[in-house]
């Protein structure tokens, strides 16, 4: 991207030989001014008479650093890195930015390494080491648009779009034959200015583009305008100039202002600064909240990390503002984040060459906290970003289609809008899934209502099918509650954290039984999940424990008097046979009087110890079972014998 949007302005000192001193700094003069073009053919003409300066080198690698032209810049990098091998974190990063825009991965990847080993504490280098497969992110995240060019663009920079009734407005720097127009001298091209063009709502063509003729149009650059959803009022970006002055900072720079217009009958009026722009700073690409009560800006304003940071600031009315907030480094790093883009999802949409990327700008997407705070970012994919600069997105969460601007290869002009329609969301999902069974029998469950609950707020509801399957589309790294109900068995709730990576977690549910049915011949210690009564080691005197599951069997022959029981208790092989015989028998007569002594009449209680008799698998004496195995013969059971 070849405009003065990205924020950022570098001034640095020269010192040359005596020779070429007046060329050196006449180079410096246009460097400092951004006339980079021209700066560039002065230095260029230096270099390929055989000087060579750290200073030189830095100025041509960025010259063609800050106007895309990344392959370029990569050269002159790597001969500021043969002159000097350890240059600032800034170098080392710009040169890996450019390596990947020219396609050389290999060794990008290697001068990010020892950019992460050399700066440790810059956030960039954090990011790679915490994401060192992040191209492997990036072709996970790719795949999922469907791109064409937006119909609206020419031979020069179209960027920024934003859709408000039937028309999308853009930057252009287009010539439209106006012998007025003013050249910028970074670029080389037109100052831009805002344009717009009708979109068939149908079918998402765009008709004759129009340039505004208002005075929302300077002499000076205009771009990335936004609406209010009344329409009445607008938020853009332009150089400082209003009521024909130019506004200059320390060293004579006309810098980037957010204005603010009102828009009543295709007329704009009553253009003014918003309140916490300055001379001596640059704030551009407002954009805002769903709510509108927040604007988000970029800005290289005191306070930023990097070259140009994300902000946001609360809209009072009246225009009156808060205090811009910095979004702070969950977002912002050293290098550039701008073109914030915020939807009803709370996700905010960005370009950063700060966070991994392919090179250059990449397009990125991050959730955004109640705190404030933002998680989650992601790269776009490559269908949306290149090795050179992708930027300015906007998308309608809802038909999931939108637009952003890039100066890839294959464009009409040096920036150049796509739109394009989202086949899948980014988001990480998972499937939850299970099934719901009963816990004594095994068997499924269909009909089980379930509810998926996140933070204690319903999320979804769904009914397990004829298998007693069901399944939640859920997201990745949350923390979930899922209640079962069903009529009959006990309502029942399982927490469940999700993975942080695309796949399935499995959660099956055994529900409890709240009403049982039992006939004679019926075990009704399973109504109760009753699979043992404990006694201590060698010894039949009734656990505290015990007592609890004998008060459910208390309970129930209350309820029916007409019930008889028989008790019986059974070990496994680990011991003799007689021993296990005796103590099982004991057990069991144990179980009995507990309950003649807490009001049941003996005439309907029957005991009986079975010891290693009935085994219910095969681990009997001299078969190695595990402790599991056994543990499934000493059982305790309650054997209806009577109704």
């Amino acid at each position: 991207m070849k405009n003065y949007t990205f924020l950022c302005l570098i001034i640095l000192n020269v010192f040359y030989g005596y020779a070429q001193e007046s060329k050196v700094k006449s180079g410096d003069k246009k460097y400092d001014d951004y006339a980079y073009i021209d700066a560039i053919k002065t230095y260029e003409r230096i270099a390929d008479k055989g000087y060579k300066s750290e200073d030189l080198f830095k100025k041509l690698g960025n010259s063609y650093y800050f106007n895309s032209e990344f392959e370029a810049a990569a050269k002159w990098y790597g001969e500021l890195f043969a002159l000097n091998s350890t240059p600032e974190a800034e170098y080392y990063y710009r040169y890996a930015q450019s390596l990947k825009s020219a396609g050389q991965t290999d060794k990008a990847t290697a001068i990010l390494n020892e950019f992460s080993t050399k700066y440790k504490n810059d956030s960039r280098a954090k990011l790679y080491q915490e994401n060192v497969n992040y191209l492997d992110q990036i072709k996970a995240n790719s795949g999922r648009y469907k791109i064409e060019n937006a119909g609206i663009n020419s031979k020069y920079s179209d960027y920024g779009s934003f859709i408000y009734n039937n028309k999308i407005y853009f930057a252009s720097a287009r010539d439209t034959g106006n012998f007025t127009q003013r050249k910028h001298k970074w670029t080389g091209e037109y100052f831009t200015n805002i344009y717009n063009a009708d979109i068939d709502p149908a079918t998402g063509e765009a008709s004759k583009v129009n340039k505004i003729k208002s005075l929302l149009n300077s002499r000076f650059h205009e771009s990335t305008i936004v609406f209010t959803k009344d329409g009445k009022t607008v938020y853009f970006t332009r150089n400082n100039f209003i009521d024909g002055k130019k506004g200059k900072d320390e060293k004579e720079i006309t810098l980037v202002k957010i204005y603010k217009a009102d828009f009543d009958n295709e007329k704009f009026s009553n253009i003014v600064p918003l309140p916490f722009t300055s001379d001596n700073y640059s704030t551009a690409h407002p954009t805002l909240s769903p709510d509108e009560k927040t604007l988000y800006f970029a800005s290289d304003m005191p306070g930023t990390i990097g070259q140009s940071d994300i902000y946001k600031v609360s809209i009072k009315g009246n225009n009156s503002f808060g205090s811009p907030e910095n979004l702070g480094p969950s977002i912002n790093t050293e290098g550039k984040e701008t073109f914030p883009y915020v939807t009803t999802e709370n996700e905010i949409y960005f370009a950063s060459d700060g966070h991994p990327g392919l090179g250059g700008l990449d397009l990125f997407v991050g959730q955004i906290q109640s705190n404030g705070s933002v998680t989650d970012i992601q790269n776009l994919g490559n269908d949306i970003n290149s090795p050179k600069d992708d930027f300015a997105y906007s998308i309608d969460p809802i038909t999931r289609q939108g637009y952003f601007s890039s100066n890839k290869d294959g464009g009409q002009g040096s920036d150049d809008i796509y739109k394009f329609v989202e086949t899948r969301v980014l988001k990480c999902l998972q499937e939850l899934n299970g099934i719901i069974t009963d816990s004594q029998s095994g068997v499924v469950l269909p009909g089980t209502e379930l509810t998926l609950y996140e933070n204690q707020k319903i999320i979804k509801s769904s009914i397990s099918n004829s298998s007693g399957e069901y399944a939640f589309t859920v997201e990745c790294g949350k923390t979930y509650m899922v209640r079962a109900q069903k009529t009959e068995y006990e309502t029942k709730e399982e927490m469940v954290t999700i993975g942080k990576v695309s796949g399935k977690t499995q959660l099956p549910i055994a529900l409890d039984k709240s009403i049982c049915k039992v006939t004679v011949g019926d075990d009704l210690g399973k109504c109760f999940g009753i699979k043992m009564i404990y006694f201590d080691l060698d010894k039949y005197n009734i656990r505290t424990e015990a007592a609890i599951d004998l008060e459910k069997i208390l309970d129930v022959l209350n309820q029916h008097p007409n019930m008889k029981l028989d008790i019986r208790s059974h070990t496994d092989s680990r011991a003799s046979h007689q021993y296990n015989l005796k103590l099982s028998d004991q057990r069991a007569k144990s179980t009995l009087n507990w309950l003649v002594k807490n009001g049941v009449a003996a005439s309907r209680l029957t005991a009986k110890g079975y010891g290693e008799t009935q085994l219910v698998n095969n681990c009997s004496d001299g078969v190695n079972c595990s402790e599991e195995q056994h543990q499934m013969n000493r059982r305790s059971e309650f054997i209806i014998t009577g109704l």
